[in-house]
């Protein structure tokens, strides 16, 4: 098992991308949540999304659903 982020999975770069922009996302979770905000980083285990409020939650990417920008 690697220890390292694969940067190179396009899964990975749009991640980036988001991060980057500060882009707005909406969070699907397996629990049937729904998160709101903006991605402040990522590992190979989890992300971690700031709601409005600037409260961080941390995600393991497992629990991930889908991840989808803000419209």
């Amino acid at each position: 098992m690697t220890t390292e982020l694969e940067t190179g999975l396009p899964s990975i770069r749009q991640i980036q991308t988001l991060t980057r922009d500060g882009t707005e996302v909406e969070l699907k979770l397996s629990t049937n949540d729904l998160l709101t905000g903006k991605i402040r980083w990522q590992d190979q285990y989890c992300l971690c999304i700031i709601d409005h409020y600037d409260q961080p939650t941390i995600v393991w990417r497992q629990a991930i659903v889908y991840l989808k920008p803000k419209a």
